[in-house]
């Protein structure tokens, strides 16, 4: 089938267009945006590959599920579109980010600026129901994103992932941890943050990895 996205993802990412399980994603996926709401918007569903051509990724931060507020989800994890009040995960992002670099929080929490320098902003599963978390999940798309992982695992080298929580930490068992770069701690969310996410300083970690590597840092 024919799938809008990032040309040289869908080169790299070509096999799985052609699987049973994708094609039954679509499927259900195209009959959801037709007699539902869905989040985001269909042209939005690929952004984060959009925004972060394969040959540009040095950095990998995996979330769950997008938002499932009106407005809120734009493609990226954690990242809502500007003027769009930010949900509590991504303040105590920002907040992690001021202590760990002495930024201050920014006028808005869309997240392009990070996928535009590097840094895929991947969803394990990249669509939901108005209102109703986790009504995605379980029908291909973590298959999907399994597959994107591993090619990045197989294909690059000393890639940064930044796995915040058990769910993200379970799906990255995949990477291979000789060749890459993994940062751990717990989930962002106001449940999980004061558990070890806050003073786990992921932004400055990651900066000095990639200056190890003689990358250009990431402008958090």
């Amino acid at each position: 089938m024919e799938v809008r996205i990032e040309s040289s993802w869908k080169i790299k990412l070509s096999n799985e267009f052609k699987q049973d399980y994708f094609n039954e994603l679509a499927s259900f996926v195209k009959s959801e945006y037709q007699n539902k709401t869905i989040y985001p918007p269909a042209k939005e569903i690929f952004i984060a590959f959009d925004a972060c051509p394969f040959d540009d990724v040095k950095v990998v931060i995996l979330g769950q599920d997008p938002y499932h507020g009106q407005g809120q989800a734009n493609g990226l994890c954690f990242s809502v579109h500007p003027g769009v009040p930010m949900p509590p995960s991504l303040v105590n992002i920002f907040k992690e980010r001021k202590a760990d670099l002495g930024k201050s929080m920014p006028p808005n929490g869309d997240l392009t600026f990070w996928a535009k320098q590097g840094v895929l902003l991947l969803n394990a599963t990249l669509t939901v129901a108005a209102k109703s978390p986790g009504s995605h999940q379980k029908k291909g798309w973590e298959e999907f994103t399994d597959a994107v992982i591993q090619k990045l695992s197989d294909e690059k080298e000393n890639l940064v992932f930044i796995l915040w929580g058990a769910y993200a930490q379970k799906k990255g068992a995949v990477i291979d941890r000789s060749k890459h770069f993994i940062i751990e701690s717990p989930h962002p969310s106001p449940f999980a943050a004061h558990r070890g996410f806050f003073g786990s300083k992921p932004f400055s970690r990651c900066n000095e990895f990639l200056v190890s590597q003689n990358k250009k840092i990431i402008d958090w």
